[in-house]
């Protein structure tokens, strides 16, 4: 396939936006040293900002090479319900009525485990809350065991090798987490109508082994840095008065609404305002909401569908010409440079695939939906609740790729071993 002149300047800006997400502590640098024009170098260290960036660079040189309807079209061609949706799922997830019930359950379950200190909180949010994903989706499991984390553990000043640790073991846990089901996992999401893939092929082919290897990363992490864990104070139930049953269950019922309506942006939509009218009107049982922090990540996945959608040229026949074997390695290493969605629906568009290669190519995007932030879709959730607890706000790719690098590994084992 001979590429267009704009889809070649569409890979070279994705070259260009990977590249940038290893460079935002360097112009956090320029920030500083530079007052002048430390709001555009601030702008550019926000790594949720970087991929936005980019795609407004992509449309403008549509605009010049194709023309404006060229350009309007292929933006109006683009499917941005899961940015929407990963704003909604988000910002209802941290609200305090959906934060207190689940810290309520997740000490419930560490009160079985006989561990000292904060070992056994700490090991039920890397494992239970990632599998939970599964029926509440990645993205709000990520927002709760990220603004938990947050609370329990990073606000107490733990060490730099135990923040990479656990961030690496969550986002790892959390992309694997989300294969018992067939609707949880954007990777799997993008597969499962095409394939004919229900909740009991799921079980049986992935999930069990997903759950395996979820509970191996959180016990090693939990083993590995029990010392420090259990000199930590007990994580709190969260701040503020307790929010009474009737309302927690009516924040519980927007969320499974949210869940049950995805992929109907007009629905998911008009539940999360109504959604908002209600913590308005009981603001004593509210913390501030991330609408901020849910934007910004919303922004970032938008940028991703834009840049994203002019790759097809070149992943397309990669996949392709890839063998079963070769393929599982393939996306596993694909996956840490584009989003694994996209990986698994330019699959779905290939006739003829055995069920050696479809299971390869899912479960291979899946393990490697850890090391980088844009491998996953909720991984920008994550780093946009947790970067405030890193030197200069600001998580390094490579440190985080490093910390992903052995639950990785275990996830790998599991699938192909199992």
């Amino acid at each position: 396939m001979t590429p267009t002149a704009t889809e070649l300047i569409g890979a070279a800006l994705f070259a260009i936006a990977i590249l940038h997400t290893f460079a935002t502590r360097f112009f956090e640098r320029l920030a500083r040293t530079q007052p002048t024009h430390a709001g555009v170098w601030r702008l550019l260290g926000e790594v949720e900002v970087v991929f936005g960036f980019w795609a407004l660079v992509l449309v403008v040189a549509m605009f010049a090479i194709d023309g404006e309807k060229a350009a309007a079209h292929y933006i109006d061609s683009c499917d941005f319900i899961e940015p929407m949706f990963v704003f909604v799922i988000m910002v209802m997830a941290g609200t305090r009525p959906i934060l207190q019930t689940t810290m309520a359950g997740v000490r419930l379950c560490a009160r079985a485990i006989p561990l000292p200190g904060s070992m056994g909180v700490y090991f039920v949010v890397l494992s239970l809350v990632p599998l939970l994903g599964s029926f509440i989706t990645e993205p709000a499991a990520m927002t709760l065991a990220a603004l938990i984390l947050a609370d329990g553990f990073f606000g107490q000043g733990i060490s730099s090798r135990l923040k990479y640790a656990t961030l690496g073991v969550l986002f790892v846990n959390v992309s694997i987490g989300g294969t018992l089901t067939s609707f949880a996992a954007p990777p799997v999401l993008m597969v499962a109508g095409t394939w004919n893939w229900d909740i009991a092929v799921m079980l049986s082919a992935f999930g069990w082994k997903a759950a395996v290897a979820v509970v191996v990363n959180a016990i090693g992490a939990t083993l590995l840095f029990r010392r420090e864990l259990g000199q930590l104070s007990p994580a709190g139930e969260g701040g503020g008065d307790p929010v009474p049953g009737v309302l927690a269950s009516v924040h519980l019922a927007f969320l499974a609404g949210v869940v049950i309506f995805a992929h109907h942006p007009a629905m998911f939509m008009g539940l999360f305002l109504f959604f908002l009218g209600v913590t308005d009107a009981y603001q004593r049982y509210q913390d501030r909401l991330i609408l901020r922090e849910g934007l910004l990540v919303a922004f970032f996945l938008a940028g991703l569908v834009v840049l994203g959608g002019q790759q097809q040229w070149w992943l397309r026949p990669v996949l392709t010409n890839m063998s079963g074997d070769q393929v599982f390695f393939g996306a596993a290493i694909l996956t840490a440079f584009t989003d694994n969605a996209a990986l698994t629906y330019l699959g779905s568009l290939v006739e003829g695939l055995s069920d050696g290669f479809k299971y390869a190519l899912v479960a291979g995007a899946v393990t490697g939906g850890g090391l980088t932030i844009i491998a996953n879709a909720p991984n920008p959730a994550g780093i946009a609740i947790l970067r405030a607890h890193f030197d200069d706000e600001a998580i390094r790719p490579m440190g985080l790729l490093l910390a992903a690098l052995p639950p990785t590994v275990v996830a790998a084992l599991a699938f192909r071993l199992l």
